[in-house]
């Protein structure tokens, strides 16, 4: 009698990834306390990573790079310091900003090679729209060029607590891009900075978080699957209208 065959070991497969999507404007200091949770409940296995997709009201932040002097007209906006990497920047609406929590480990823990995935991951959206975004040595973020000069389309800033990011991209889509004449964008003097919408793509939010969402599932390996609403009154559920 021939024995059964043993059954097979399934390939050990990460988990989908939470994708996020926040409707209305979300405060900065309400954001950050979400990721704070998130990263640490990531860390102790109680939680999946996220990518939390938002937009904030008009604001500020400076890196821990920032210099006091790239602040030039705030014409009233808050100015918050932050723990992620980089210098001065804006955010607000029209601006998809993307919050990226994954546990690195998983990702050899190569942080230089993790900034490199999401240099890839912006530069592959914007071709979805006939965008050439690249990479500038020596200046974080992704750079159009147009004519004489080079515009800036997107930052890149993070942090990482026991290997897991935290922070992550800015996209500029249609924002009132009047509001970065108030710093020096990261830092940068003589550099302009863009958005879709200045290109001449005409594209909703909706259209560039599904370009953001494929890019991602092709750039990082990784399914994504809807996050579960939050839990209404917890530091992961939406503010705003």
């Amino acid at each position: 009698m021939v024995s059964a065959l043993p059954a097979r070991t399934p390939v050990d497969r990460p988990a989908a990834v939470e994708w996020r999507v926040s409707r209305g404007l979300v405060g900065y200091e309400d954001a950050v306390a979400a990721m704070e949770a998130r990263v640490s409940a990531i860390r102790e296995g109680r939680a999946p990573e996220q990518i939390w997709c938002l937009e904030h009201p008009p604001l500020y932040t400076a890196g821990t790079s920032a210099e006091p002097a790239e602040l030039l007209d705030l014409k009233g906006l808050p100015v918050y310091r932050t723990g992620r990497g980089g210098r001065t920047t804006w955010h607000g609406p029209g601006q998809r900003v993307a919050y990226v929590m994954l546990d690195l480990k998983r990702r050899g823990a190569d942080v230089r090679g993790f900034v490199r995935d999401l240099e890839d991951w912006v530069i592959d959206t914007l071709a979805r729209f006939a965008i050439t975004g690249e990479r500038r040595e020596g200046r974080v973020g992704i750079w159009v060029a147009r004519d004489d000069r080079e515009e800036k389309i997107a930052a890149i800033g993070v942090r990482v607590r026991h290997w897991v990011s935290y922070h992550g991209i800015a996209v500029n889509l249609a924002p009132d891009l009047g509001h970065f004449a108030g710093i020096v964008p990261c830092g940068l003097s003589g550099f302009g900075v863009t958005s879709l919408e200045a290109l001449g793509i005409e594209a909703g939010m909706a259209e560039l978080d599904a370009a953001l969402r494929e890019s991602f599932e092709k750039v990082f390996g990784r399914r994504t699957a809807e996050a579960s609403p939050p839990r209404s009154g917890s530091p992961d559920s939406d503010r705003g209208p």
